[in-house]
């Protein structure tokens, strides 16, 4: 009994330290789900396997009459855990962040379930890899050749407001093109605002043109904002 309560801990504490490596790189970068959030998924997904495992201790009836499949259990785990990675989603105006995490979130759910069962090496392998694709890809994702996407919106006054044209080759100058080009005047009539979506090569672009748009008197407003996780 003692060795198999040892055994038991050493789970739990085998998934309370992959979750928390991997909640804290989360955090480390800022993310809205880091340190507790990853290790408390983990260990709620290890305990949950120990309970699907020890069914025999905790089961009131005969277990000879219960069919017994923890993988019924591995499903539901992963199946629920949807919910933490539908909250750390967020839509910002046509970008979308938090893919990353809510990936992060269903894999240390998985490695719980591992631990939960005992499988030490490939959960031992499957921290390594994960910690790797968070941090190492991060450096690689850097350095990989890759266009820059951005959402703009600037607004001028109504009374003199800037030619569309004129917009346009102001925003090519830089190096950007343009797509999916929108208008919106003010109820009041007081401003004029165009909203569109940019491309480039060079993501400095978007320091250019802030820096252009910036000494225009004519602009009232403007935004750049990136897309991207």
């Amino acid at each position: 009994m003692v060795s198999e309560y040892l055994e038991i801990v050493t789970r739990l504490l085998m998934a309370l330290a992959a979750g928390g490596l991997i909640g804290f790189e989360r955090s480390y970068h800022g993310r809205p789900a880091g340190f507790r959030t990853h290790t408390l998924v983990c260990l709620a997904s290890a305990l949950l396997m120990l309970v699907a495992l020890h069914q025999g201790e905790w089961f009131q009836g005969s277990i000879e009459t219960v069919r017994v499949d923890p993988t019924r259990m591995a499903q539901g785990i992963m199946t629920g855990i949807g919910f933490l990675g539908a909250g750390v989603i967020i839509k910002e105006g046509l970008s979308v962040r938090g893919l990353t995490t809510a990936a992060s979130i269903w894999i240390t759910a998985a490695l719980g379930i591992v631990a939960g069962v005992g499988f030490y090496f490939p959960l031992a392998v499957g921290t390594v890899l994960v910690l790797g694709t968070l941090s190492v890809f991060r450096w690689v994702e850097a350095k990989m050749p890759m266009q820059f996407y951005a959402h703009h919106r600037i607004r001028f006054s109504s009374a003199a407001p800037m030619p569309e044209p004129a917009l346009h080759a102001v925003i090519r100058e830089h190096g950007f093109s343009i797509a999916n080009f929108s208008y919106t005047m003010s109820r009041e009539g007081a401003y004029v605002e165009y909203e569109m979506n940019l491309r480039a090569r060079d993501a400095s672009a978007a320091r250019r043109l802030a820096e252009t748009l910036q000494a225009m008197d004519s602009v009232l407003a403007f935004e750049v904002r990136p897309s991207g996780d």
